[in-house]
């Protein structure tokens, strides 16, 4: 169904600047299905996730504009830097639980974004820095409908190996853990094992989200790896709702798309989308797609 939706969304997209929501909200909800398998199914919260997200945009910044590397070979090592930073700070803070480890993962996030506020040397400082175009062979992706193309199959790709996982042992045993972690230990499921897997997997998946969102933006800012930005892809993986990897990607969908379409509102923007998130928990507390999911259920086994 996704990939369908992909697939002739165009149609709808009339200029370049529709593409250029899309593909942000394809970079989005990349990050938030990620999110979604940590929080939703493994039942481990952050707040620090922008952090990663930082992390993947300027290290794959910094080795290609700074150090030469070709932007290919940039990414893939800023991808897995990021994963091998996320498994050695997971040990010890996936230990903690609840409000501890909310606060350990907030820290993780805002220590990422005064480093790079901070070390302008590398990062430009609170200026940014310029990204190049992400290439290969010679061949360099350039324009909106290009990116499209190339962010809408990522996403599917991502979509699909989130599916593929919660079916497996590991994502059962992940729903273990969110469920009743002493029980899952009872059964053999080790807990320490299977959230950092989460966790790290999670982590890659927003560095690559980071880098593409670099190469494609061409221009990078701290803003990337704020706290403020760690809320709002957690708010989505709530609004969208969570365990459902299509809640992660309407929900990244719907809070992308619907500050833009507020802007006439101006200085109510903030406080009508405010509302809109308000109102949607009060009604719907699962999320919008497990929602309207029930909802069509039940309709359809209603007798006639």
């Amino acid at each position: 169904m996704l990939a369908a939706a992909v697939a002739l969304l165009p149609l709808a997209l009339p200029n370049n600047y529709t593409y250029e929501v899309a593909i942000l909200v394809g970079l989005n909800a990349i990050v938030c299905v990620g999110l979604n398998l940590l929080i939703g199914y493994a039942g481990q919260i952050s707040l620090g996730h922008a952090g990663f997200f930082g992390l993947g945009a300027y290290g794959t910044a910094i080795l290609a504009a700074r150090y030469g590397w070709p932007t290919p070979a940039s990414l893939a090592a800023s991808v897995a830097g990021v994963a091998l930073l996320a498994w050695a700070i997971g040990r010890p803070i996936l230990r903690l639980r609840g409000h501890a480890l909310a606060m350990a993962t907030l820290g993780m996030g805002i220590i990422v974004s005064v480093v790079i506020a901070t070390e302008d040397g590398y990062t430009g400082g609170p200026d940014g820095m310029s990204v190049p175009p992400l290439g290969f062979a010679g061949l360099v992706l350039a324009g909106e409908r290009t990116w499209y193309w190339v962010v809408g199959g990522f996403l599917v790709a991502t979509v699909w190996l989130a599916q593929n996982l919660i079916d497996s042992p590991r994502g059962r045993a992940w729903r273990a853990l969110h469920g009743a972690e002493v029980a899952a230990s009872a059964i053999g499921i080790d807990p320490a094992r299977h959230k950092l897997s989460a966790f790290v997997l999670s982590a890659a998946l927003a560095a690559f989200a980071g880098a593409l969102t670099a190469h494609y933006s061409g221009f990078i800012t701290p803003a990337k790896a704020s706290f403020l930005h760690s809320i709002e892809l957690v708010t989505m993986v709530v609004f969208g709702g969570m365990a459902s990897s299509m809640g992660a990607v309407v929900g990244a969908a719907v809070l992308t798309t619907l500050p833009q379409l507020l802007t006439v509102f101006k200085e109510y923007e903030m406080v009508m989308l405010g509302a809109v998130l308000m109102l949607t928990m009060i009604f719907m507390p699962q999320g919008l797609v497990p929602t309207l999911g029930r909802a069509l259920a039940a309709a359809r086994g209603r007798p006639r």
